[in-house]
């Protein structure tokens, strides 16, 4: 990847970094459909209401719409569903940490189904580091009681093996010719379609208390930043980067949040979270592929100088 996939990469991670927490407050007032109803309808909202400002509309083709159609199934309809009732049940720290294994899926179904996406040692291993820092990072504690609540556990691991696969069906779209924008509102719209009959049927929300006001701030960050422009950034990633890059952006959540915290509330960083930053760092370093390119580069003109 280019230096400026890699900001997006970050960027996007402080985006979903956020939905965690955003996901954490608005779950204690409202169910899981109707919270990823409320996340993907006011996301549809703001990007349809951006597209004409733009210059631009939603795609038009019968294979651009079925294309869609099977995105917004593999990445909003399930993995949000799945993610947002096991937070009922599980800490945000083992959530955090079961979302980390999506690089690990992904670059399997990268390597079954991609020719030019093969699992390398350099690849495997970094991601291995990732996942190793991830989970030092937010610490071997958010794990106690691990295998108690084996049906949230296993909905975390379907929604991030549900994710490597949309990674690679969205692979699609820079052959149809769809901008970004086109193709995170388009999915977003059919999302949102799909999802109010089933949300309205389990849950008759109209049936319950009216959430407070915190409530609703944290249903629009999810829904404007963490959705909307989120989105639009991980397509845009997503078209020139490859599915299997993209995916390394569930590394960087964990540490995004911590920097965060860190920044606006005062929280304080342990050696331990440094450590599995560094270790982070060193695994994206490793699929990178740069630093070590120069290091050998350097190695090899050291050894010519003697």
């Amino acid at each position: 990847m280019n230096s400026t996939e890699w900001l997006l990469l970050l960027g996007l991670s402080v985006l979903w970094g956020g939905s965690f927490f955003f996901v954490a407050v608005a779950v204690k007032e409202i169910p899981p459909l109707t919270l990823v109803l409320l996340r993907v309808g006011l996301a549809a909202l703001i990007l349809n209401v951006l597209l004409p400002l733009l210059g631009t509309g939603l795609p038009r083709t019968r294979a651009a719409w079925g294309t869609i159609a099977v995105m917004s199934v593999l990445n909003n309809l399930v993995p949000f569903t799945l993610f947002m009732w096991a937070q009922t049940r599980l800490t945000g720290g083992a959530a955090a940490i079961l979302n980390a294994t999506t690089p690990l899926f992904g670059v399997l179904v990268a390597h079954a189904f991609l020719a030019d996406e093969k699992l390398t040692w350099r690849r495997g291993a970094g991601v291995l580091l990732g996942f190793l820092g991830v989970l030092i990072m937010i610490g071997p504690g958010a794990l106690a009681g691990f295998g108690h609540q084996i049906a949230a556990e296993a909905a975390c691991l379907l929604a991030a093996l549900t994710y490597a696969f949309a990674g690679l069906w969205g692979r699609r779209f820079a052959a149809l010719g769809i901008s970004p924008i086109q193709t995170a509102a388009g999915q977003v719209t059919v999302s949102t379609v799909l999802l109010l009959p089933l949300a309205l049927l389990v849950d008759q929300p109209w049936t319950l208390p009216a959430p407070g006001a915190s409530t609703w701030l944290a249903v629009l960050g999810l829904a404007s930043l963490s959705t909307a422009l989120g989105y639009i950034m991980f397509f845009r990633i997503l078209e020139t980067a490859g599915a299997t890059n993209l995916l390394l952006v569930t590394f960087l959540i964990p540490a995004s949040a911590l920097l965060l915290g860190a920044a606006f509330l005062a929280e304080p960083v342990q050696p331990q979270q440094l450590a599995g930053m560094a270790l982070i760092g060193a695994g994206l370093a490793a699929i990178d592929g740069r630093l070590l390119a120069w290091a050998a580069f350097r190695r090899a003109s050291l050894d010519g100088r003697t």
